[in-house]
């Protein structure tokens, strides 16, 4: 990667820093309600991995409505156009636009994990790094699927709904409300066609400290972000998420 290149990508991530820094509400309302709900969910559950995990992939998908506005943004304020016609090419607007997002996905996450040790008694046993793999993995999922949202969608009201309905359906599927085993057969049985799954297994087997269960959910999450993330850099670059489409 050029000079000019990594330039034009530091020159908007700061600009989407600053955007992000300016509208922290979605950040601190995600932060706080997964907080709540697991010193209510651990009274009724007992089990603090389930709570901190199961609460954890559910508010991260909702955030996932922050990854995808960093491109829908531009869409509705009719510059995205604009930003295409510069030098900048579509690996480096996706990059920069979605940089920023992925730190605060991985604040958030790192947050309430550490939330979840201190305030709900979730214990994790062996080395942390598995911890680690199973955020950058769960993140970059998100940033994937987000970014496909995000030259999909027309509007924010469209993407809102999409991004309400898939972290219930995505949260319940995946078993990260109730756990896995208390699930009906049916739900049992197509469980794995949902990320949250994925996502769920994986963050339980990295609290344990198991590392094989942990990289096996990480690759299939990575996967996924990644076909995601190509699905959406070539329909950016076919110029199908162009704001004429709005």
């Amino acid at each position: 990667m050029s000079r000019d290149s990594l330039h034009r990508i530091a020159v908007l991530v700061g600009h989407n820093v600053l955007l992000r820094r300016r509208d922290p509400a979605h950040l601190v309302s995600y932060l706080v309600m997964p907080m709540v709900l697991m010193l209510v969910f651990k009274s009724m559950l007992g089990q603090p991995a389930q709570v901190v995990t199961g609460l954890l992939v559910m508010f991260s998908v909702l955030s996932m409505a922050d990854v995808a506005s960093a491109v829908l943004t531009e869409r509705v304020w009719h510059t995205w156009d604009r930003i295409r016609a510069t030098r900048a090419r579509v690996p480096e607007l996706i990059i920069g636009k979605t940089l920023p997002v992925f730190a605060i996905l991985a604040v958030q996450q790192v947050v309430l994990l550490v939330y979840g040790i201190l305030a709900v008694g979730m214990r994790p046993t062996g080395p942390l790094w598995p911890l680690g793999l199973a955020v950058a993995a769960w993140c970059f999922a998100l940033l994937g699927v987000g970014t496909a949202l995000a030259a999909v969608v027309r509007s924010h009201g469209e993407l809102s709904t999409l991004c309400n309905i898939g972290a219930l359906s995505v949260s319940a599927l995946g078993g990260a409300l109730v756990p896995y085993a208390l699930m009906p057969s049916w739900a049992q049985t197509i469980a794995p066609a949902s990320p949250g799954y994925w996502a769920t297994t994986m963050l339980q087997a990295a609290v344990r400290g198991d590392v094989s269960a942990t990289v096996g959910p990480a690759a299939v999450l990575i996967g996924l972000g990644a076909a995601a993330g190509a699905f959406a850099w070539r329909r950016l670059g076919k110029g199908w998420g162009r704001s004429a489409v709005l």
